[in-house]
C-alpha cells in the first residue's frame, strides 16, 4: 500500500539506523510535542535502538492530558447544568478535581459520547427543546472542525448548539517549555497533524530565536527514524533550521482553507496547561461573531475551587519532560489504564499509557 509498506522497510530501518549510530557523536536531547508519535516510537521500539547518548523525551503532545483540571472542572459544572453534554470519549475518564465526566454520565448526567462535531449538531437539531454542549478539546487539527460546527449552526439557524472551547495550539508550548529553561532541548521532532494545518513557518521562531532544530516528521517507523537523522544532522554541523520530513502531507504554509476556517470562528487567547501552567496565547477563544454559539457566555455556572493533581502522580513532570512515565512512583502499579490516576494514563496518546503498552520496547535512560 503506497505510503505504508515502503516505510516499514526493514533493511531502510536498518540502514537509518546505522546512519544515525554513525554520525551521531555528541549527547542530545530530541522532544516530540505530538502523542501520535508518542505512540510510534514506543511501539516500533525506536528508543531502544538508539546510541545511549541520543534520548528522546515526550513532551506536550496529547491534547487530552494538557487539559488542566479547572477546564475538565467546569466542564463537569457545564454538564450538570441539564444541557446534553456531548463530547469524544477519551475525555470521559479524564479525572478532575472532585470527579469526571465518566463519574457523571453514571451518576445520570446526560453526557453523550460523540465521533465527529456533526453528531452534535445532529443531536441538537433532533433535540430542538434542549441545550446542547460540545466539549470542544484538541490542538490545530480539530479546532476547524469544530469552527465548522458552528458556522454550521448559524447558517442553520441551530441555536440551542453551543462549545466549551478549550482549544490549544502548540507553538506557544514549544516556546513555554524552552523559557523554562528545565531542559537542555537539542531538537523538536515537530507534530505531523498539527502541521498538516498549520505549516512548518510557525516553527521558524524556535530555529531563529532559541537555535533549536525543528523537523516536521509523519507517524510510521522509517519517518520518525528519518527525522532523529535529519535533527542529529543539524546538531552536529551547528544548525538551527527548519525541515519538513512529512513532505507528502505538510507544507511550510499548511493548509490556508482550514486556517481561513478556523480564524474566522476563533482567535487567540490564554490557556491553561497541565504542567506547565497558563501559556499567553496558546489557545483558541469564540469570536464575537459567534458568541451565541459560546457555552462559557451562554451559561453561569458555580465551579468548584480546583485541586492539584493527586498525590504522587507525575503528570505534570512526564509532559514537560523532565521526568519519564516510569520516573512516577505510581505508574504501573497504583495507576493503570484501567485505573488511571492521572491524565497521561487515560488517553490512548497519553505518554503513560504508551509507555505502559510498551513497556517491553522502552529503555531506561
Amino acid at each position: 500500500m503506497k505510503y505504508l509498506s515502503e516505510y516499514r522497510d526493514p533493511a531502510l530501518a536498518k540502514k537509518l539506523i546505522e546512519g544515525i549510530k554513525q554520525i551521531s557523536h555528541r549527547k542530545v536531547n530530541f522532544m516530540e510535542v505530538c502523542g501520535t508519535h508518542t505512540v510510534a516510537i514506543s511501539k516500533s521500539g525506536i528508543r531502544q535502538v538508539m546510541p545511549d547518548h541520543v534520548t528522546l523525551l515526550s513532551g506536550p503532545g496529547c491534547p487530552v492530558c494538557v487539559t488542566a483540571n479547572s477546564d475538565l472542572d467546569k466542564a463537569i459544572a457545564l454538564a450538570r447544568t441539564g444541557a446534553i453534554f456531548t463530547t469524544f470519549g477519551d475525555m470521559l475518564k479524564v479525572p478532575g478535581s472532585y470527579s469526571s465526566l465518566g463519574e457523571e454520565k453514571a451518576d445520570g448526567v446526560d453526557i453523550r459520547v460523540v465521533y465527529s462535531t456533526l453528531d452534535a449538531l445532529q443531536i441538537a437539531e433532533e433535540n430542538p427543546d434542549r441545550k446542547v454542549i460540545f466539549y470542544a478539546v484538541g490542538f490545530e487539527t480539530t479546532a476547524p472542525t469544530i469552527a465548522i460546527s458552528l458556522m454550521e449552526a448559524k447558517k442553520r439557524g441551530i441555536k440551542n448548539y453551543s462549545i466549551y472551547c478549550v482549544h490549544k495550539i502548540v507553538p506557544p508550548a514549544m516556546k513555554a517549555l524552552l523559557n523554562l529553561g528545565e531542559l537542555n532541548l537539542d531538537g523538536f521532532i515537530c507534530p505531523g497533524h498539527v502541521s498538516v494545518i498549520i505549516g512548518s513557518n510557525p516553527y521558524e521562531f524556535i530555529a531563529n530565536e532559541y537555535g533549536v532544530p525543528c523537523v516536521v516528521a509523519g507517524f510510521e517507523p522509517l519517518d520518525v527514524l528519518q527525522t532523529i537523522y535529519m535533527l542529529i544532522e543539524q546538531a552536529e554541523k551547528g544548525e538551527a533550521k527548519v525541515e519538513i520530513q512529512y513532505t507528502r502531507s505538510v507544507t511550510p504554509e499548511g493548509n490556508k482553507i482550514a486556517l481561513d476556517i478556523m480564524n474566522k470562528v476563533f482567535e487567540t487567547g490564554d490557556a491553561d496547561w497541565r504542567g506547565i501552567g497558563v501559556i499567553p496565547g496558546s489557545g483558541l477563544k469564540v469570536r464575537e461573531e459567534y458568541f451565541d454559539f459560546d457555552a462559557e457566555r451562554l451559561f453561569e455556572v458555580d465551579v468548584p475551587p480546583t485541586k492539584p493533581d493527586p498525590p504522587g502522580c507525575s503528570c505534570g513532570e512526564i509532559l514537560r519532560g523532565i521526568k519519564f512515565p516510569y520516573d512516577c512512583k505510581l505508574f504501573g502499579k497504583a495507576c493503570t489504564p484501567e485505573h488511571p490516576v492521572g491524565p497521561c494514563m487515560v488517553s490512548s496518546e497519553g505518554s503513560c499509557a504508551a509507555y505502559f503498552r510498551y513497556r517491553g520496547f522502552e529503555k531506561k535512560s
